[in-house]
This record gives structure tokens, C-alpha cells and sequence, in this order.
């Protein structure tokens, strides 16, 4: 996603400026046009705005606070850093807290959606926690690979809104790839199935666009298992902080988590047809 995101900003003028762990990962923004920082502290001397997206809240520790090999050392003053990761929502609040007090950098908790085609489309949907004003100064640069940015409230309330996100398209791919099982067991033309539904009461993101992949064997990640398995035991872990029962978000993380464990974690989302084929001893195809 964020090769995609950095082609975006290069299109639209901007002088971006990349550092990845694995310097392979951003040849391609380099050849695009992106200059090439030996460190993650370099980039942050850089940039005025730093945008990171990384694999979860242990990544973005590291990255925030680590002055060996983190950001925090190369923050110059009056910074904005926009977070992009799904993250814990207390991480974004002490992010907002310590990195404003100790560097005078501005912290955005930005989590998006949209997968990997939105973000090659440009256009993901934030999420956006923090201070309003920073929100709106910094939203034309997130508007150049986005369609939707919006103010969601103050700090971790980005990453509470994407909890909110993942716990909808948790129990709707549960309810999907039972529909796919259901129906082909009755015999009914998939295809078919799946172009009138989409136009109904059932139709979502995940019917749409992920269902004709699922027929198709394709199981390539828009949003791996592993990402979702972490996300699901975020939003899991703050319901209880509420004091709240989700009861259809455990048995969606259950599920996710034992797909996971038969070797699915790099597999997408809708991979987890392949573990409830494997319940039904069955597979769906195309009549």
C-alpha cells in the first residue's frame, strides 16, 4: 500500500523522500522518483511530514520512540506525523502526548481501508484521530491518494474507528463465505449468485470484490490473515476494556486465528473460505 501511496504524492508534486527496513520494498517508489534515506532518522530530518505504515503497534513503537533506530532522533520541531498503521488506540494517545511534549511533533492516528486496490486507485478511506486543525492542514496531502478523510476526534479515536471498521468486515466475511458454501451445495450458479446479491439487501465491499476472487482460487492479500488476526485481538482487547461482549467478533477472530495456525496468516482475508471448506469437507466451484 504505501508504494501506492507514494506514486500518488509523486504525481501530485510533492518531493517525497522513503526508508523501509527491507531497502528492496521501496526500489520501486525510488525508481518513481522518491529519494532513498539510509535511515529511519534521516527521513524524519527529511520531511516536514512523515507518513509511516507498518505491520502494528510493537512496529510503531519502535519506529516513534526508538533513538538507535526509530524516527524520534531525526524529528525536527513543528513535524507532523501521520500514522497510516492499525494500531492500538492508548499507543496513538501516548504518541500524541510524548512526541508533542519531548519533540514538538504533531501525531495524526490515521488508519485506512480500502486494501491494496484502493490504495492503487487512490482512493482509501481515513480515519483520522487527533488535533482537528492538524487534521484539516494535513488532509490535501492525504486527499492525494484517498476519496474520504475524516475527523474522527482526538487521539486514538482514528484507530478506534478502524477497530469499528474490522469488527464489520470480520463477521460479514464469515457470513460471505458461509453464503458461497450454503450456495453451492444447493447448486446454485455462483457467479450469478453474486452479481444479483451485490445489488440487494446483502450487498458490501466484500461481496463485491472479494466474492469473484474467491471463485476464482484467488486468495493474494488485499489485507493479510496475519494484520487481521492482529487487528481482531485489538478491538477484542478494548471491548473489554468497555466492558463490552462482541460475541460475533470472537468467533470471527477464533476462526481467523485457527486459519492462521494451518498456515493461511499470508493469505487475504478471503482465505478463510479455504478453512470452512475444509470444516464442510467440500469446495466450492463454479456450475
Amino acid at each position: 500500500m504505501g508504494k501506492s501511496q507514494v506514486s500518488h504524492l509523486i504525481k501530485d508534486g510533492y518531493k517525497v523522500f522513503v526508508w523501509n527496513r527491507t531497502k528492496a520494498k521501496a526500489d520501486e517508489a525510488v525508481a518513481a522518483g522518491a529519494t532513498w534515506c539510509e535511515s529511519a532518522a534521516d527521513l524524519a530530518k527529511a520531511c516536514n511530514y512523515v507518513i509511516m505504515m507498518v505491520g502494528g503497534p510493537k512496529d510503531v513503537e519502535q519506529m516513534a520512540f526508538c533513538p538507535k533506530t526509530g524516527l524520534f532522533s531525526g524529528f525536527q520541531e513543528n513535524t507532523f506525523l501521520i500514522d497510516h498503521t492499525s494500531s492500538s488506540p492508548a499507543l496513538a494517545k501516548r504518541m500524541a502526548t510524548e512526541l508533542k511534549e519531548n519533540k514538538k511533533v504533531t501525531v495524526i492516528d490515521a488508519p485506512v481501508s480500502g486494501g491494496d486496490v484502493g490504495a492503487k486507485a487512490g482512493n482509501l478511506v481515513v480515519m483520522a484521530g487527533g488535533e482537528e486543525k492538524a487534521i484539516h492542514h494535513c488532509k490535501p496531502l492525504m486527499e492525494t491518494y484517498s476519496q474520504k478523510v475524516m475527523y474522527m476526534g482526538g487521539a486514538g479515536q482514528g484507530q478506534h474507528t478502524k477497530m469499528a471498521n474490522q469488527i464489520m468486515i470480520s463477521t460479514t466475511m464469515v457470513g460471505l463465505c458461509e453464503a458461497l458454501i450454503y450456495g453451492n451445495q444447493a447448486g446454485l450458479p455462483l457467479d450469478n449468485m453474486i452479481e444479483l446479491l451485490e445489488n440487494g439487501a446483502a450487498g458490501s465491499h466484500a461481496l463485491k470484490n472479494l466474492g469473484p476472487r474467491m471463485l476464482k482460487r484467488d486468495m493474494e492479500p488485499g489485507f493479510s490473515v496475519a494484520h487481521f488476526v492482529k487487528d481482531l485481538g485489538i478491538a477484542l482487547d478494548e471491548s473489554r476494556e468497555m466492558g463490552l461482549s462482541l460475541p460475533g467478533t470472537a468467533l470471527a477472530s477464533q476462526l481467523y486465528m485457527s486459519f492462521k495456525a494451518q498456515g493461511g496468516e499470508n493469505m487475504g482475508t478471503q482465505g478463510l473460505l479455504l478453512a470452512l471448506e475444509k470444516m464442510n469437507n467440500m469446495s466450492v466451484k463454479k456450475y
